[in-house]
């Protein structure tokens, strides 16, 4: 929903001016914040909430939170949080009827500014788009949604250990779909933002800034340059289409249901899964029934019950259903791979299975060409 061109550089020394600039134009700043022992993304008010000093150590099945000394602001990769909370909320309410009288409930949009993500994060909101403002039946609710939030991404300089974005093309550098983009340098401490869209330009006025240099803009390609080659993870895109969905029936399909937990943790943390149930509640009284979407996933047994019966009523077959649409037939239904490379679903899988793993045992065999740089 924003264009690729982007405006001059400015350089700030600080971030606090950018969430007054913010809040004075009604939005409610969500940033990263040390929450859960973990970077999350919850509403902040100042620069001082943000986790200058803080890194995280991702590895599949693993995440702590790490000491740094040199203060940065965003020295750490993926959070477990993405955009996805904010255009498809886990829980939403459509209907309320009390007796005969049924309501329809008007969903919220707040103008909300995301602060922190990421080039794959963006990414995965272009999925989402496609999703739900494609095709002949677009989400109107979705698209309130969308229109209200105002993105600002940060330029990743510290890829975590299940990250694998340049592998689905979708980073480390954010390229569009943005209203700002910020990359952090050090020595001097600064930050390089750069304009996506005419609200970004109006916001970047509105706080004290100077021109980028030529120095501070090689140092900002610099970034990108080192974090495009600190990859935790790669995977071979090339064929997919097509030799994903022919591995039907291999054995590693088999392997790797037997240490699949079907908690749908992967799908939950994913920035691009969408699926949803719609369910019916009372209350104790009986006076007052609500309709409600919430989040579900193709782990689960009745995800895709018919008649009684589920369709895929193994393990392996949802884990391979996952999987192949994840990487493969998702091209077919949107014309774009449904993963961009974040890597959360292997970082937040309690048995640490590695997507990257499952997809060069299959394509090569358990000996073939490392997943792991």
């Amino acid at each position: 929903m924003r264009g690729n061109a982007v405006m001059d550089a400015i350089v700030t020394r600080s971030l606090e001016p950018l969430i007054t600039a913010l809040r004075a134009a009604g939005y409610a700043v969500v940033g990263p914040t040390v929450k859960d022992r973990a970077i999350r993304l919850t509403e902040i008010s100042s620069a001082a909430e943000l986790p200058d000093g803080t890194g995280d150590v991702q590895e599949p099945g693993n995440y702590r939170l790490t000491e740094r000394d040199d203060g940065m602001v965003f020295g750490y990769a993926a959070s477990p949080d993405s955009a996805k909370r904010f255009t498809q909320p886990p829980r939403q309410t459509l209907t309320r009827s009390r007796g005969q009288v049924i309501e329809e409930v008007e969903l919220e949009a707040p103008r909300i500014a995301l602060l922190g993500l990421r080039a794959c994060d963006l990414a995965a909101i272009a999925v989402q788009d496609r999703v739900f403002l494609g095709g002949r039946h677009p989400d109107p609710a979705y698209r309130r949604r969308r229109e209200a939030l105002f993105l600002i991404a940060v330029n990743c300089a510290v890829p975590g250990g299940t990250c694998f974005c340049v592998s689905m093309g979708t980073g480390p550098k954010a390229t569009t779909g943005f209203d700002l983009a910020l990359t952090e340098l050090a020595v001097p401490h600064r930050f390089l933002i750069e304009t996506g869209s005419e609200r970004g330009a109006e916001i970047v006025a509105a706080i004290p800034h100077q021109a980028a240099t030529g120095d501070d803009v090689a140092a900002a390609e610099e970034v990108s340059r080192t974090a495009a080659g600190r990859m935790g993870r790669t995977v071979d895109t090339e064929g997919i289409q097509e030799w994903l969905p022919a591995a039907h029936d291999h054995p590693r399909w088999d392997d790797v249901a037997s240490r699949c937990l079907a908690c749908t943790n992967c799908t939950m943390a994913c920035p691009t899964c969408f699926c949803s149930t719609v369910e019916d509640m009372t209350d104790l009284s009986g006076d007052v029934a609500e309709r409600s979407e919430r989040w579900d996933s193709c782990f689960t047994l009745d995800f895709s019950e018919v008649g009684g019966s589920p369709v895929r009523g193994t393990q392996r077959g949802r884990y391979r259903q996952w999987l192949t649409h994840k990487f493969a037939t998702w091209y077919d239904q949107f014309g774009t791979s449904g993963c961009v490379g974040c890597g959360r679903c292997i970082t937040w899988c309690p048995t640490g299975i590695d997507v990257t793993e499952e997809l060069s045992a299959i394509r090569y065999g358990t000996e073939g060409p490392s997943c792991i740089r």
